[in-house]
Order: C-alpha cells, then sequence, then structure tokens
C-alpha cells in the first residue's frame, strides 16, 4: 500500500507542526540581523558616502538603529530579563563606551599594521575591526542577558570575514586582529590590553563534552601578548603570561610565564641533487 501525494503532504505539514511546538524561542531573520549591523556600522563610523544617501543625519541613523534593535528584540520578548524599551534603554547608554573601545581597537589596527595608510581605512575595509566591532556590540547584549542574538550577530560577521569570536568571549582594549580568516575565540576565553593575534589562531578546548559547558574551557591571554598565524592555544587553565610572544604553528595545551617566547621548531632537510 503506497500513501498518495496529499497523504504524504499532510503527514509532512504534521510532523512540521509538531516539531515546531517544541522549539523554546523566535529569532528575528537573519536579514534583520545583517541590516542591523549594517545600520550600526554607518551610524558609529560614517566614514563611507552612500551615494543613494548624500547628507548625514546622525539623529536620524539614531533612531534607525533604535528601530532595527526593536525588531530583533521583538521575538525574544518572552525571554527577556527586563520589558524590551528598558534593555533598549540600557544598550544605547552602553554605546558611547562601546564606541570608545572600538576607536581604541581601529588605532590599534592602524598602529601596528605596516600596511595600512589611516583609520579609515582600517575602519571600511578591515575584516579584523569589522569581526571585533560585531564582537563589542554582541557582547554588550550578552551582558543584557539578550539570549541567542548576540550568537546571530557574531555569526554574521563570521560569515563576512572567516573570524569566529563567541560573544561571551572577554577581550579586553586595543584588540588588534590581522588578516584574521580563520580565527577561532571561544566562549569563555579571555584576553587582556593591547593583545596581537594573526590569521588561523585558535583559542580553544581541549575538551568538548557538554558537561563542561558551564565551566572554564578556553585560555586567558594576558596583557601585550602576540599570537602568531595559526598558532592553537587550547584548555582553560591555560594561561599565556603578559608580553609572551608565541610563534606561528605553534600548539600550547599548558601555561606559559609572562615575557615567554614560543617557537615551533621546524626540521630542516636539504635535498641533496642528483647528477
Amino acid at each position: 500500500m503506497t500513501l498518495t501525494e496529499q497523504e504524504l503532504s499532510v503527514s509532512f505539514l504534521t510532523r512540521l507542526t509538531e516539531q515546531n511546538a517544541k522549539y523554546r524561542h523566535r529569532l528575528p531573520p537573519r536579514s534583520s540581523v545583517g541590516k542591523f549591523v549594517e545600520e550600526m556600522m554607518c551610524f558609529l563610523f560614517p566614514v563611507t558616502q552612500d551615494c543613494e544617501r548624500t547628507s548625514l543625519d546622525l539623529p536620524e541613523a539614531y533612531r534607525r538603529i533604535q528601530n532595527r534593535l526593536s525588531c530583533l528584540l521583538d521575538p525574544l520578548a518572552n525571554h527577556l530579563d527586563a520589558d524590551k524599551d528598558v534593555i533598549m534603554e540600557r544598550f544605547l547608554a552602553k554605546l558611547p563606551e562601546i564606541y570608545e573601545n572600538l576607536l581604541l581597537d581601529a588605532q590599534a589596527i592602524a598602529d601596528n599594521d605596516p600596511a595600512s595608510v589611516g583609520i579609515e581605512e582600517v575602519i571600511s575595509v578591515y575584516p579584523g575591526f569589522y569581526a571585533i566591532a560585531v564582537y563589542r556590540v554582541a557582547h554588550l547584549l550578552v551582558d543584557l542577558n539578550v539570549p541567542l542574538l548576540p550568537r546571530m550577530l557574531t555569526e554574521h560577521a563570521h560569515g563576512l570575514t572567516g573570524i569566529d569570536i563567541h560573544p561571551k568571549a572577554n577581550i579586553g582594549q586595543s584588540f588588534f586582529i590581522d588578516h584574521g580568516t580563520g580565527v577561532v575565540i571561544g566562549e569563555t576565553t579571555d584576553i587582556g590590553n593591547n593583545v596581537k593575534v594573526y590569521q588561523g589562531v585558535t583559542l580553544g578546548a581541549l575538551s568538548v563534552s557538554k558537561s563542561m559547558a558551564e565551566t572554564k574551557r578556553h585560555p586567558t591571554i594576558e596583557d601585550n601578548v602576540v599570537i602568531y598565524a595559526n598558532a592553537t592555544i587550547l584548555g582553560g587553565k591555560t594561561v599565556i603570561g603578559s608580553d609572551s610572544i608565541i610563534g606561528g604553528n605553534a600548539w600550547l595545551t599548558t601555561s606559559v610565564p609572562a615575557f615567554s617566547q614560543v617557537y615551533h621548531q621546524s626540521e630542516l632537510k636539504i635535498r641533496q641533487s642528483i647528477l
């Protein structure tokens, strides 16, 4: 006995209805998240000129990001710790602090990258700065106990830049990501001030067991540390002491003291010529 097309459709729709009833959250669409990020960047850093928007009206831009944030919070309203309007008020009150931190990030990149021609270039085209900017906005929403939306923001940046920063990570001032592709910064990572990270760096966990979800699983990076390309640093008990240099391709699962230099040593073999 075979099911008719109509019976299959009814069965599938019933299955969808049952599954939809099990979801705990309703979320804003990804397209709305992307629009909010772009409106936020245009408001904070109007260094690019949109040919379709010839005048810069900051009050109007401010209203747009308010409206965007309100729409993003609407589906989550039943899971917020406070009224949506209170969350928005707290978010906007902290925005000046976020802005000042982002200026420090941009200046750190401009000062440390010899290829940079100025802070305007960093703000408008550098993927590292874009990922950091979205992270700082998302982290503020984490501090306000907004569920899921912070991760949607950082995953939007991840998709555009290849840089994966969990919104719950703690990152200090003047953070510098150069190139950036493949950088992964895990949920419980702590990063101090004036830290420099290059492409392919992983600050990850030694274990991925779900039972460790509420523990510190990712490393601590103290002030003034430089981590070169493709280095991997793992574990919640791993601390990289201040002013240390971690060379490219290094693999670390134990702590190192301040002012350390850690390098991956490659073996060099010279092929003999065949006459």
